[in-house]
C-alpha cells in the first residue's frame, strides 16, 4: 500500500509539473497521472525510471527543437502539448505490462516469464522515445528525408520519412532506454537480473528501432493523410486544417490516425523485443 501512495504522489507530482510546463495538457497530465500511478505504484523504482527517461528526454527534444518544426508542425504532428491519446498511445502498452507484472509476481518465479514482461515494458518505451528522437533530430539532416516506400525525396515532417541522421537519432533514443532497463535491472530494480543483461539491452535496442520503423512504413502507406484545399499542402490534421478549411481524405484508413500509428509502434517494439529476446 505504501508503495502505491508513493507511486501516486510521483505520478501526480510528475504529470502536474509536465503540464505547468506544457508538455501535456489537461486531460494528457489526468491521463499521465493515472498511467504513472499504475507504473511508479504496482512497478516500482525501476519501472518508474524508464519511464521518466522517456518522457523527459522526448519531452525535452520536442521542447528545444520546436522552431526547426516550426513551417511542418501544423501540418504533420499533434505538437509537443501531449493530450491523453498521445499519452495512451505512447505509453499504455507500457502501462499494461507494469499491471502483468503486479498481477503476476506473487505467482510466476522472478526469472525469465517476469523478465519478458519487463522487455514489453521497456521495448514499448524504447520505441516511443526511438519514434520521438526519430523526428525531432531528423529535421537536422542537411537533405530532405525520402519516403520509406519508395525511396523519394519528401518535404520535412512528411509521414513516413525517414533520413540517415533521424534512423540514428531513433538508434540512439531507443539506446538510451534500453540502457536504463539494463541499469536498473542490474541494481536489481527490475525484474531481470536473472538473466543475461546483454540479452535485455540488445532486445530492447532492437525492438525499440523495429517499433520506430514500423511507424514510418505506416506512416508511408496505411496512416490518413488529408488535403487542405486553402493551402494546397497534405496534412494529417482533420476535419479542420490550422488555416480553418474543411481538410479532404487523400489517402490512407480514415481511422489510422497518428495515435493509432504511435500506438503500433510501441505494440510492435514491445513484441519485436520479447521474440528477440527469447530468440537470443
Amino acid at each position: 500500500m505504501l508503495n502505491f501512495l508513493i507511486g501516486l504522489f510521483v505520478g501526480v507530482g510528475v504529470a502536474y509539473l509536465a503540464y505547468r510546463a506544457s508538455s501535456l495538457n489537461r486531460s494528457g497530465a489526468l491521463t499521465a497521472a493515472v498511467l504513472g500511478t499504475i507504473v511508479f505504484g504496482l512497478g516500482g523504482g525501476g519501472w518508474a525510471l524508464v519511464m521518466l527517461t522517456f518522457f523527459i528526454s522526448s519531452s525535452l527534444l520536442s521542447k528545444f527543437f520546436r522552431a526547426k518544426k516550426a513551417g511542418t508542425e501544423g501540418d504533420f504532428a499533434k505538437g509537443s502539448n501531449r493530450d491523453a491519446w498521445q499519452v495512451l498511445a505512447n505509453g499504455g502498452v507500457a502501462g499494461a505490462a507494469a499491471l502483468l507484472y503486479f498481477l503476476l509476481k506473487r505467482c510466476l518465479p522472478n526469472g525469465e516469464p517476469l523478465s519478458v514482461l519487463w522487455v514489453a515494458f521497456a521495448a514499448s518505451l524504447a520505441g516511443a522515445n526511438a519514434d520521438t528522437w526519430g523526428t525531432e533530430l531528423g529535421v537536422l539532416n542537411p537533405r530532405p528525408p525520402v519516403l520509406l516506400t519508395t525511396l523519394r525525396h519528401v518535404p520535412q515532417g512528411t509521414s513516413g520519412g525517414v533520413s540517415l541522421l533521424g534512423t540514428l537519432a531513433a538508434l540512439a533514443g531507443s539506446a538510451l532506454v534500453s540502457g536504463m532497463a539494463v541499469w536498473a535491472a542490474w541494481m536489481g530494480w527490475a525484474p531481470a537480473r536473472a538473466v543475461p543483461l546483454w540479452k535485455v539491452f540488445a532486445a530492447v535496442t532492437a525492438g525499440g528501432l523495429l517499433g520506430s520503423l514500423v511507424d514510418s512504413l505506416l506512416g508511408a502507406t496505411l496512416q490518413a493523410i488529408y488535403f487542405c484545399p486553402n493551402c494546397e499542402k497534405l496534412t494529417e490534421k482533420h476535419p479542420q486544417h490550422t488555416c480553418g478549411a474543411q481538410t479532404l481524405h487523400q489517402r490512407g484508413l480514415a481511422w489510422l490516425n497518428n495515435d493509432w500509428v504511435n500506438f503500433i509502434c510501441t505494440l510492435s517494439a514491445a513484441l519485436a523485443g520479447v521474440s528477440l529476446f527469447l530468440l537470443f
